[in-house]
């Protein structure tokens, strides 16, 4: 049963993280079509996924949120420093297959993001991108965050070499778009 609201949007929340979530989680992060575009590389067993909860999940620096509509949960959303000053912050999001394209990943990427920004203090947000993975790479154009470069065969997936792509945006940034709206 996922834990409280901590952030509301139009047709998700975020909640916290429980350990009743841990199996929705382990099977989610296991499955191929969700492991191919996050570098993991080793199945996750009950243990490790454990062990993530009481070791990040529960670490101050890290904020790491259950994606749900109503109360069923459809993936995660982290927000970690990528510094030891907090300067820059870099979002992380892991969305059950059957909940691709219909938006909540945009949604739950913006929350973050704005509670990146308002609330974490973070000067500089960004998000990386495996190649292929289309749907992830518009998120991060949708809210305005701008491609700021590629390396080129960065990661080993799936037998292949594939680029990362970097995207990012600015706190000012950010709050400019949203006067725009």
């Amino acid at each position: 049963m996922p834990g409280p609201v901590f952030l509301s949007g139009d047709r998700i929340d975020l909640r916290t993280i429980e350990k009743d979530d841990l199996d929705f989680l382990q099977t989610t992060i296991n499955d191929p079509g969700v492991r191919q575009y996050l570098g993991s590389r080793s199945p996750i067993n009950g243990h490790q996924e454990q062990e993530w909860y009481e070791e990040r999940c529960s670490d101050d620096d890290h904020t790491h949120l259950l994606i749900c509509r109503d109360k069923e949960p459809m993936g995660t959303v982290g927000l970690h420093p990528k510094d030891s000053t907090g300067v820059n912050g870099e979002i992380g999001i892991l969305l059950a297959e059957e909940f691709w394209g219909e938006g909540y990943g945009t949604e739950a990427s913006r929350l973050i993001t704005d509670y990146g920004f308002r609330e974490r203090r973070h000067h500089r947000i960004m998000a990386r991108v495996f190649s292929g993975n289309i749907g992830s790479a518009r998120i991060w154009e949708k809210l305005g965050f701008r491609h700021e470069g590629t390396h080129v065969e960065a990661e080993f997936l799936d037998g292949d070499y594939v680029d990362v792509e970097f995207y990012a945006i600015l706190e000012e940034e950010w709050f400019d778009r949203e006067m725009e709206t």
